[in-house]
């Protein structure tokens, strides 16, 4: 069985539209359609006339809450099938898509994203500010979110998943994206991502809001502390970033006060920086079980970021002697590049044993 779960928030005049629609796609299969309803206008009577006349279709009205992501997993838990599937009652998700999904998940894809940014498609149902909205929050999420930046369309809230993908997962549901959560949370392997044109809203105005925007965020920092692997790297670089307070204050103190010549000092608070850097990596970013002695982690992270340095002044010589680039910019970049590196390399060969891969 296919079960849909349709959230609905004063969507009156869509929902027979929507009704007559799906059961046209869906002719002849076993499905059903939850609407989780959280109305205050006459959408709850619309949903109890269709469920009059359809068995297929049932609802849940909730009287004390509110929220997408919320209602979502009430309609999952309130699913029969093994195959679910979730899309807006709006009519900006064509349900025309749902025989597609299903023939993709049927060959053994274990989630399916009708994409608007794939070849061939769009988001021409978004106003131009919406779209400014959507590509910026889109932004967001793929920069700070591993498992997110492998799709083209984490924003969705159209798409189809088998079950077990949602087995185990800890909810901490906030705001209206419930997708960036079973992206980073879900227990997948085979994603498959289809084209499709956003329509235009039918009838209700749109549900955003500056609220709705705040909790976004505060959903991409949850899921970010929550996700070892996507909380690893904003601590590599703040653990970077007390590296240079580090250096600074050492380096004060053996030129400024204990005599040191100015090269010294240098080569000194960098050893001691970066002696500094590498225990805080060993407690902190990378903790756990260590594989090998200390001693040896450490002369990994040494060399690593030696050659980083490297990187650093190979780039900024390139950039700025070579292509004229402004200096400053072009040391910026170097910083860049060699942080990506010392990132890199320090998880597949100073602290190995803590990678977790996730094939998409």
């Amino acid at each position: 069985m296919i079960s849909i779960i349709i959230p609905t928030y004063n969507e009156k005049a869509n929902i027979p539209v929507l009704t007559q629609r799906i059961r046209g796609v869906l002719h002849g299969e076993s499905y059903e359609v939850i609407f989780v309803d959280d109305s205050t206008d006459d959408t709850p009577a619309v949903l109890e006339a269709v469920s009059r006349q359809y068995p297929e279709f049932r609802s849940i009205h909730r009287d004390r809450e509110r929220g997408l992501a919320t209602a979502v997993i009430l309609g999952f838990q309130a699913a029969k099938g093994e195959i679910l599937a979730v899309m807006d009652a709006d009519l900006q998700h064509p349900p025309e898509l749902l025989t597609e999904m299903l023939a993709h998940i049927q060959r053994g894809a274990d989630l399916v994203l009708p994409s608007r940014f794939l070849n061939g498609c769009g988001d021409q149902g978004l106003r131009w500010h919406r779209k400014i909205i959507a590509k910026t929050a889109r932004l967001v999420s793929q920069l700070a979110l591993q498992r997110v930046r492998k799709v083209s369309d984490p924003m969705s809230g159209f798409f189809m998943l088998r079950r077990h993908v949602l087995r185990g997962i800890d909810w901490n549901p906030i705001g209206w994206k419930i997708l960036m959560e079973i992206l980073v949370k879900g227990h997948y392997t085979n994603v498959v991502e289809i084209p499709y044109q956003f329509c235009e809203r039918f009838g209700n105005k749109s549900k955003m809001s500056l609220r709705e925007q705040w909790n976004y965020l505060r959903h991409v920092y949850r899921l970010v502390v929550s996700s070892p692997e996507d909380r690893r790297l904003f601590l590599f670089l703040l653990v970077g970033l007390s590296g240079v307070l580090v250096n600074l204050l050492v380096f004060d103190f053996l030129y400024a006060i204990a005599g040191f010549s100015a090269l010294w000092a240098g080569f000194c608070s960098a050893l001691v920086a970066m002696t500094s850097n590498f225990m805080l990596h060993d407690t902190f970013t990378w903790p756990g079980d260590k594989q090998g002695y200390a001693f040896i982690r450490y002369l990994k992270y040494v060399l690593i970021s030696t050659v980083g340095i490297g990187i650093n002044l190979l780039t900024l010589y390139l950039l700025h002697s070579r292509f004229g680039l402004n200096p400053l910019l072009a040391n910026a970049i170097g910083i860049a590049v060699a942080t990506g590196w010392n990132f890199g390399m320090n998880s597949i060969w100073t602290w190995r044993e803590a990678l977790r891969h996730v094939r998409i």
